[in-house]
Order: structure tokens, then sequence, then C-alpha cells
């Protein structure tokens, strides 16, 4: 129906904390890390830097049929398994296939695929290279794949937008549901690059955290000592509903997604606009769509990924648009960065916090200095106090912004 509201009615997630939500979040509240190092695990054999990494706590080959798991790029395991979990807690709602669409958003697709077998092409030859190689790498195979999986035949959707994939996904979904296009949608991101050749890349833009010593220390968003991100996979899925379908099947309903503001810079392919206009004006346009004042918003999910300009830049933008009041969390600090599952995972946070009325806390700040620079209210402990609305902010390269504005049912 055009104009309807939309809901959340299934939550999935495989991620650095957890493999599934549920794990995800307690140990996100408990303060725990999903970063660790990877020299003898998804970075081993390669002379680098940096081998830190957030990598998923559990493998989602495991969870499939070893033939089909063999078949598919690691990101596509993990969004399939996201999948089946947010399918499943939405009560595996009977849609209409012509009317549930599926939106997947990846910053990088199946590049694991792509330097394994460009590997096997350069020791073995032609004829050992793998005839789904194409099928593993192309970006749009996750969501190719989840609406195979669901029957999804009103439209798959692939956002290629960097760090802000996965939240312009749900924007995305929510946009269908709106128009009258969609009746459901399963919506997110999904991410496995940590490999040598990303790592290197990375390290060579400076990109990365230069943390010596323990590797769950690293990812300090916010803090004066900050050096960069930590590399993190994984994937989140939401199924989003019109308020009207899902009421007719007496579903359960997370939060609402209240609004959804997109704008980019038009400034710089990987550094942010010094003035924060498109940050600045995707939160305000999220307010907007959703019919709230800045003093509506119980607290700020940050994109906050821990590099020295960015976080500031951020920082800037939320203050100009609430003050230097609102509390304000960063979770990349405990999983690191899912670059286009990044927007999606922490969707999903936020989505959590509205529910259980919970801030979650953002580590490694509690014995650590500040930026003097971000005059914000950081969370660096867990509060448990009402949750009207969330914003959650989500910017990639490109100048690409997105806000997402979650908000308590009725």
């Amino acid at each position: 129906m055009a104009g309807s509201a939309v809901v959340v009615t299934g939550l999935g997630a495989v991620t650095p904390l957890g493999g599934d939500v549920a794990s995800t979040w307690a140990a996100l509240l408990a303060g725990e890390s999903g970063i660790r190092d990877e020299a003898d695990g998804l970075l081993s054999g390669a002379e680098l830097p940096v081998t830190i990494a957030g990598s998923m706590a559990v493998d989602p080959a495991d969870r499939m049929p070893a033939v089909r798991a063999r078949r598919l790029d690691r990101s596509q395991q993990a969004a399939l398994v996201a999948a089946a979990e947010a399918w499943a807690d939405a009560g595996s709602p009977a849609a209409d296939p012509d009317r549930l669409a599926v939106a997947i958003g990846t910053g990088i697709g199946g590049v694991k695929t792509l330097l394994q077998q460009d590997d096997v092409l350069e020791r073995d030859g032609v004829r050992r290279v793998s005839p789904r190689t194409v099928p593993m790498l192309m970006p749009n195979g996750a969501a190719a794949l989840v609406s195979i999986e669901y029957g999804a035949r009103a439209g798959v959707y692939t956002p290629v937008s960097a760090c802000s994939s996965g939240a312009e996904a749900i924007a995305l979904g929510a946009r269908l549901i709106r128009s009258g296009e969609a009746d459901v949608v399963i919506a997110g991101g999904t991410e496995a690059a940590i490999a040598p050749l990303t790592i290197a890349g990375f390290v060579q833009a400076a990109a990365l955290s230069r943390h010596k010593g323990d590797p769950a220390s690293a990812s300090r968003p916010f803090a004066a000592d900050r050096t960069g991100f930590v590399l993190g996979e994984g994937s989140a899925v939401v199924v989003l509903e019109s308020a009207e379908h899902a009421a007719a099947r007496g579903a359960q309903v997370h939060a609402v997604l209240a609004g959804a503001g997109i704008a980019s810079d038009a400034f710089h392919i990987t550094a942010p606009a010094p003035d924060g206009i498109g940050q600045i004006t995707a939160i305000r346009k999220a307010l907007g769509q959703a019919a709230l004042g800045p003093g509506d918003v119980s607290h700020v999910n940050a994109h906050a990924t821990g590099t020295p300009v960015g976080d500031v830049a951020e920082a800037g933008a939320i203050a100009e648009v609430f003050g230097d009041g609102i509390p304000v969390t960063a979770p990349k600090a405990a999983l690191g960065h899912l670059v286009g599952a990044a927007g999606a995972v922490e969707a999903l946070i936020a989505i959590l916090s509205v529910e259980h009325d919970t801030i979650p806390p953002t580590r490694n700040l509690a014995d650590t200095v500040i930026d003097p620079d971000i005059k914000l209210d950081v969370v660096t402990a867990r509060r448990d106090t009402p949750q009207r609305a969330v914003l959650s902010n989500s910017f990639g390269f490109g100048g690409q912004n997105v806000s997402l504005i979650f908000s308590k049912r009725g």
C-alpha cells in the first residue's frame, strides 16, 4: 500500500561478535570484542604490517551443506545465514512472491573468490579455474541468491556504495514499501573482504589502525590516540514489511523504520567534506521523513570508524544538528568496520536499542582520553534508558551518506 509505515519484523546476523543476533547483542552489551590477530588465519602466508581484523565468530560455511558452501563466496554464505535467521524470526511469512523484494548491499562483492581464482589461473592454468567464478564474485550474487531462496520476484537490488551499502539497501527497501511496489523486503548488507590484498590496499591508504598490543584495543573510535579502522566481515539482514501486511498476519514488530535520508558530498573519493554538508543533509532528511525534531532522538549510533579525520567530521555533523549533549555510541570499537555490511549491522543494533531501551557501550574509551575536538556525550558504559528513536549513520568512500531512524511502534 503506497504511503504505508514500514516496520521491522525479522532480524538476522553473523558478525565478529557472534553467529546470530542474540550472541552479537549480548557480546556488544557486555563490552566484548570481536577483533583478533589473523596472522595464522585469514591473513596467513602474507607479510603484512597489519594482521588484526574482525573475522566472523563462526564460519558461515559450517551452517550449510559442504557442497553448497563450496559453490558460494564467503560473503554470499554470510548473507544466506543472516537471511535465514531474519526470515525465521519474522515467522517465515507467506508473502506474495510478486510483492516480495530483496535488497542486499555490498561494498566489494566476492573479492575472496576473485583473488583465489586468480591464484589458480596463475598457478594451474585456465582449465583449473572454477566455472562458478563469475556467479561467486559478482556483487549482486548475494542478493540474487537470497531472492532465489525465498522466491522473491518483486525485484532484486544491490547497492554498491562502499561503507553505506547495507544502510542504503535498507533505505531502498523502505522506499519500495512506501511506494507500493512491495509488501515485504528482505534487506541488509554483506561483506567478506579480509584478505592480504585488501589489507595491503588500506595500509597504503593509511586507513587502518596502527595500534600495537592487544588486538581488542585496536579499534578506537573517538579516542584521542586513534589511528584508523580495523577491517571486519559479516552480514546483517532485516525483514521489512508494510504496517498493514504485518498487522494482517499478527507479526511481531521490533521497531518502525521511521525515516531514511541519503545525500552525497560531491567533494572527494575518500575524504569527507570539511563542512559536513552531505552528512548533515542525510541526517536532516531522515528527521524530516520521520517527522521528528532533533530533541526526539534518544541517541546516535555513529558511523565512527576510528580514523582521525572521519570521526571529527561526523562529530561536527552530529553537533550541528543535535548540539553536543546527545548520547552517541560507536559499535565499530567492538566489531571493526564491516564495510558494505556495516550499515546493516549497525541498523540492527539501533533496532535492538529501541526494542530493549538500551544504549550499548563504546569499547576502549573507559580509561582513555576522548579527542577534545569531539564534543559529544560518548557512551562508554551501557546505559539502560528509554529509547524513543535512534539515528544510525553510515558514511562511505565517494561521499555517500545514509542516515536511518528507527522508533518505537505506535
